[in-house]
Order: structure tokens, then C-alpha cells, then sequence
């Protein structure tokens, strides 16, 4: 009888000790399973590793998420106002057969200061995605303030054109650790389709810019044509974040103050002088 006590009590202590670990090992791979999951969600808030564009159009990887090619950002510069401020009536070419006869582009409605709205070409609001969003809404409603409604004129008698011709961008100036100013000297030259009569107004800028975070499309394959295009606008890391007047003396020097170079009663609240 003692014999058949003891053999249960140690039957007993067995199953004990093995729940337990079982438990244990229930626990510890719970808590695995929660590390885990903790490190994928930080890799997946992680921001991707930064490229910088050089000159030849070829990406390395750089260390400083801040840092930027000057020629990358007079470029990117240089597409981006004249995508903004270049209008046919016509949509880009996305077909060999579109390129002998492009489809009319139907302009985007802009709400604008005085309550009304306007039309801005896809053209311009595409490029918009390249301005920072604190700066791209009130941007737009001044573009569709000087955008011409002839240019969506289907009467070939009344459409209008316009271009914007880049005389000089200057080297871009650091003023902060990732932000730059550059200078912009350019004509915004408007012309009637029929009689080619020409409208060229100066479009002289000081562009503020800074670096930026990208994030690459999750869905490329399943994008439209419109999408994929605002994703390569921000492809280029960067952002224009305020655009103001550029005052010209005899030359363009990114060393003076705005005060130096304007002096006083030379600025303009019009965008376009």
C-alpha cells in the first residue's frame, strides 16, 4: 500500500513538472511572438534608406538624409516650373498614336480667394505634388488665378499657349541643413494658337526648397498613368516650400539679404511682375 502511495506521488511530481514547462515554454514563445511583431511594425514605420541623384542621373546611397546634388536641384527646379507654368490644352502622350492626336486636357477646378473656383491644367497640378502641402493649396489657387481659360478653349481661333522659358537658374544657396534658396530668371511667354501674338511677362523667382522623405508606390503595377506621375514627382526628394519675387539689380548675388537686393517699395503682392 505505502509502495502504490509512493508511485502516485512521484507520478504526480512528473505531470506537475511537466505542465509547468509546458506553461513556460507556452510563455516564452508568446513573448517571441510579440518581439517579433514588434520589430516588423519598426521596420516597416522605418524610413526607406535615402538616394541622392547626382549629375548623371544615377542614384547612390548617402548617410545624410539632409544632404543634395546642386545640379540635382536646379533641375529638379527647372522641371518643376516649367511643368507648372508650361500649358498646351493637351494631355502628355501616353500612346504612339496619342502623339499625332493628343487628348484635350480638361483642366482640374481650384477653389481661388474669392470664393469662386477656376481650372489649372493636369500639367500644373501634377508638378503641385513637388511643393510642400502647407504651401501647394494656396499655390494652386494663384495659378489658377493667371491661367488663361483659352487654354482650354476648343476654338482654335481663341486657344492660347503657354511656356515658360528658363534664362538662368543660379547655384542653389544653404540656408539651413537641408533647405536651400535658388534664384530663377525666366520669361512666362503666352501666345495665341491662331496669329501667334505674344503675351512675355518676366517670371523672375526666389525659390525656397528643402529635402524630403519618399516613400516608393506600394502598388505600381495597378497605378494609373496619373498616379505613377505624382509618384515620380516625389521621387526627387525634395520640395519647394515657398516661392517669393526676385528682386535684380545688375546681377543675381545669393549672398545679399532680400532688403539688399529689393530695397524698399519694390516688392510686388503680385506672383507674376
Amino acid at each position: 500500500m505505502v509502495r502504490l502511495l509512493e508511485k502516485r506521488q512521484r507520478t504526480a511530481s512528473v505531470l506537475t513538472f511537466f505542465a509547468i514547462a509546458t506553461f513556460s515554454l507556452h510563455i516564452l514563445v508568446l513573448f517571441l511572438f510579440l518581439l517579433q511583431g514588434l520589430n516588423i511594425r519598426q521596420l516597416s514605420l522605418r524610413k526607406p534608406p535615402n538616394f541622392v541623384q547626382l549629375i548623371n542621373g544615377k542614384p547612390v546611397a548617402n548617410i545624410d538624409d539632409l544632404a543634395r546634388e546642386p545640379e540635382a536641384i536646379r533641375q529638379f527646379i527647372s522641371k518643376t516650373m516649367i511643368s507648372m507654368f508650361s500649358w498646351s490644352g493637351t494631355l502628355p502622350p501616353q500612346t504612339i498614336e496619342e502623339v499625332a492626336s493628343p487628348k484635350s486636357d480638361l483642366g482640374i477646378l481650384i477653389n481661388t480667394p474669392q470664393g469662386g473656383s477656376q481650372k489649372i491644367t493636369t500639367s500644373s497640378w501634377v508638378a503641385s505634388f513637388a511643393l510642400s502641402e502647407d504651401f501647394r493649396k494656396g499655390f494652386l489657387s494663384t495659378v489658377a488665378e493667371i491661367t488663361p481659360p483659352e487654354v482650354f478653349s476648343e476654338n482654335p481661333n481663341q486657344a492660347m499657349i503657354s511656356q515658360l522659358v528658363i534664362k538662368r537658374v543660379y547655384p542653389p544657396k544653404q540656408i539651413a541643413p537641408g533647405k536651400w534658396q535658388v534664384g530663377m530668371v525666366a520669361d512666362l511667354v503666352q501666345k495665341n494658337r491662331v496669329g501667334g501674338a505674344k503675351l512675355i511677362t518676366p517670371f523672375n523667382k526666389d525659390l525656397l526648397v528643402r529635402a524630403a522623405d519618399y516613400f516608393a508606390n506600394p502598388q505600381a503595377d495597378n497605378s494609373t498613368d496619373l498616379q505613377k506621375a505624382i509618384y515620380s514627382v516625389r521621387a526627387d526628394r525634395l520640395e519647394i516650400y515657398e516661392i517669393r519675387n526676385l528682386c535684380l539689380l545688375d546681377d543675381y548675388n545669393p549672398n545679399k539679404n532680400q532688403s539688399q537686393q529689393c530695397g524698399t517699395g519694390q516688392t510686388s503682392d503680385s506672383f507674376i511682375r
